[in-house]
């Protein structure tokens, strides 16, 4: 419910194919067009660069595709680089995967892509069929014959399908983007007749974000006037209106404004038990911190949400409203003050009070973690709620029930020592889909009926790569404040301690994203297969051990997250692994920032670095793109005790013409409308009017994950590998 999930930034998945399902919300992460700023910083009278923010101008894709050239050539003519593509093109387009999906009135919906369906397929089976090997599939959406009927680079991004109590018609809001954009065009699509519904509702391309309200009425938020005055510093929407079917888009009518300070609103729909549909808005004033307003019946003004403003209100179960708590509250109960630790899920009475003035009468403590615990996702079902846990970098699933005595937490009987997460679950539908996997077991699919409490592994991934001989381990190195930091290591069992193990470093470090074991099949195949060691570095800025351990490294504190990651590095180093010639690092978005602060930083410790889709110029970063509404978690470049502290920590301010750099990959995409591909372009720039050798690769479509279908990614892929191992391997 929370959309403060819309506007995340996710980590890059190294080495993960893409692995798509139709949901019931699509992610809409707001942020303007891709015109230049030409605004400078306090301090930066000049940025000689600065023409390289001009995202698709001729000057710009000129120097991007002369240094495409240039650096593909260097890979692509080495012979493992084709050994290598040819691997990762089999496994991306096998058809040997799940086919994750949502269950609606008993029929799984799928998206699909396989080297015929390069767009892919939208499609959908029975419940019954799709527990079998071989699922009748029935097309709903060809988006290959899309693209060629509209001559568009259509890239689907999801559908948020309409979905409410005894009301089965079947609208959904399929959002196409132009090339892998976060921008996207929704059109309203007709799941019965499996085609756009003529005069239906239509959204132009924009960042918008769409909760339906009833059949025939949505809540949007979007770029209304498509001129950017209704956005937020941060590029988001900033005004909520109600739409009516069978009326233009301009004559919504608003139904609530935020300040242009915002990092944006977003509309939800909070249903209740009884089948009411209560509107809302989201006012998110900062990355990480909300405030709730309600519009019930007869009500003319907003009601807040009288909760704390960091923390994530799930939904309404059993007369109770669930909430997730990221920071402490202090609530003055009936017997006097109590405090709800950060980190907690706790439960409400949903009273009438509650509704009508937002007044929160009472609290009830549901689950608290330990230390090495944290709360990743809480899910409401048609039986019970669901409460996926960390337990150190572990998964568990729990069981909440309401008892006697307060709630009964029960852990189901799943898979232990890997990740486990929900990929569907619905209050109206009986079956919870359950996914399970670790670095050397493929994914499993597990179905569970909340109401028998019955599991059944119902799909389950052959092995992709050979796993014989690999193990697994789990050390702690020692940061800078003598806190214990966890990190995975993949390798081969008979490996020699004698420093010569070509070893990959792998972090992201913020946001509150966690790290969790992971199988992939290209990083098996390409990497491990070939004597390659991996690593998962579970540093600081992450959620591994929930909020606090996300809040140890925000703005002026984010120097602990990179003494974490060095701390890695190091360890990996003492215990003989891996020495600095064999060391490679690999990161993306927020972990590109983080390679590049590892580049200027400690330019010694490593002989490779893969920068992808990264942050790289954090004294303009706020004027890029979706920037501005990081500066929760990175500072301001406009207060001065923080720009301060990002001027020693900019990766493009503190490049020295006269150090050993080892040589970079930078990797990132024109169509990146999340993360300006400038900061890389800026950056590689310096190394070569230093001199200095580097490799560079802008996909020139792609969005965010720098690939848009299948092929780029085994493309992209096999690029870096191939480097990795020129650089790390004797």
């Amino acid at each position: 419910m929370s959309p403060k999930l819309l506007t995340s930034i996710f980590a890059l998945s190294l080495f993960g194919a893409a692995s798509c399902s139709q949901g019931s919300q699509v992610s809409s992460e707001p942020a303007p067009e891709t015109e230049a700023s030409t605004e400078t910083t306090a301090t930066t009278d000049t940025d000689p660069y600065i023409w390289m923010e001009d995202v698709e101008s001729e000057r710009a894709l000129d120097w991007v595709r002369a240094q495409n050239e240039r650096s593909l050539a260097g890979l692509k003519d080495d012979p493992l680089y084709e050994k290598l593509y040819s691997e990762a093109l089999e496994i991306v387009n096998a058809s040997e995967r799940i086919p994750y999906g949502s269950v609606r009135d008993g029929e799984v919906y799928n998206f699909w892509q396989d080297e015929t369906n390069v767009r892919g397929l939208w499609r959908k089976t029975s419940l019954e069929s799709y527990g079998t090997d071989s699922p009748e599939w029935e097309t709903i959406l060809d988006f290959d014959q899309l693209a060629a009927d509209e001559d568009k680079n259509w890239v689907y991004k999801g559908a948020n399908c309409f979905s409410a109590k005894d009301d089965d018609r079947w609208a959904c809001l399929v959002s196409l983007s132009d090339g892998g954009k976060d921008a996207t065009e929704d059109r309203e699509f007709d799941l019965a007749t499996k085609s756009f519904v003529e005069g239906g509702f239509v959204v132009p391309e924009a960042k918008s974000g769409i909760s339906w309200l009833h059949y025939d009425t949505v809540l949007i938020a979007t770029d209304w006037g498509g001129d950017g005055s209704t956005l937020t510093e941060s590029g988001y929407p900033s005004v909520v209106k109600k739409w009516t079917r069978g009326t233009p888009l301009s004559e919504a009518t608003e139904m609530f404004a935020g300040d242009k300070t915002d990092v944006g609103v977003w509309p939800t729909v909070l249903e209740l038990e009884d089948g009411t549909r209560i509107p809302m808005a989201v006012e998110s004033d900062t990355f990480f911190t909300s405030k709730y307003f309600m519009f019930p019946d007869g009500i003319d003004t907003p009601v807040l949400l009288q909760i704390p403003e960091k923390s994530s209100p799930i939904g309404v179960f059993e007369n109770l409203l669930y909430v997730t708590l990221q920071e402490d509250w202090t609530f003055e109960g009936v017997s006097g003050p109590y405090t709800y630790k950060s980190g907690s899920l706790v439960a409400i009475p949903w009273t009438d009070r509650l509704l009508q003035e937002g007044v929160v009468t009472s609290i009830q403590q549901v689950f608290v973690p330990n230390d090495r615990q944290s709360i990743e996702s809480v899910t409401i079902t048609k039986d019970e709620v669901l409460m996926t846990l960390n337990d150190n970098v572990k998964g568990a699933v729990y069981s909440i029930k309401k008892s006697e005595n307060g709630f009964d937490v029960t852990p189901l009987d799943l898979p232990e020592n890997g990740a486990l997460s929900v990929t569907f679950a619905s209050d109206k539908e009986d079956v919870v889909f359950i996914n399970y996997e670790d670095f050397l077991t493929p994914d499993s699919l597990l179905a569970y009926m909340p109401e028998t409490g019955e599991i059944e592994t119902i799909k389950s991934l052959p092995e992709k790569f050979d796993a014989d001989g690999l193990v697994v381990e789990q050390f702690e190195a020692t940061s800078t404040d003598g806190t214990k930091i966890p990190y995975f290591i993949v390798h081969k069992d008979d490996i020699s301690m004698d420093g010569t193990t070509p070893t990959l470093l792998y972090g992201y470090g913020g946001f509150q994203v966690s790290m969790p074991p992971s199988y992939s099949a290209l990083r098996g195949k390409l990497w491990l297969e070939r004597g390659g060691a991996y690593v998962v570095a579970n540093i600081r800025g992450g959620g591994e051990f929930g909020p606090e351990w996300h809040q140890a490294g925000l703005k002026t504190k984010r120097q602990i997250i990179y003494d974490d990651f060095i701390a890695v590095g190091e360890d990996l180093i003492a215990k003989g692994i891996t020495t600095p010639e064999h060391l490679g690092i690999q990161g993306g978005s927020n972990g590109g920032l983080l390679m590049g602060v590892m580049l200027t930083q400690r330019p010694d410790l490593w002989n490779a670095v893969v920068v992808q889709v990264p942050l790289l110029d954090m004294l303009r970063y706020h004027l890029l793109l979706a920037g501005a509404s990081w500066i929760d978690e990175y500072g301001d470049p406009n207060v001065p005790e923080e720009r301060e502290w990002l001027e020693k920590m900019s990766p493009y301010h503190n490049f020295d013409p006269e150090a050993d750099y080892p040589e970079p990959f930078f990797v990132t995409s024109t169509k990146d409308d999340r993360v300006h591909p400038a900061h890389a372009r800026k950056m590689a720039k310096l190394f070569e009017d230093a001199g200095k050798p580097f490799l560079y690769y802008e996909n020139i479509d792609g969005g965010h994950s720098a690939a848009a279908n299948l092929k780029e990614t085994a493309n992209r892929v096999a690029l870096e590998i191939t480097y990795l191992f020129q650089k790390l391997k004797d």
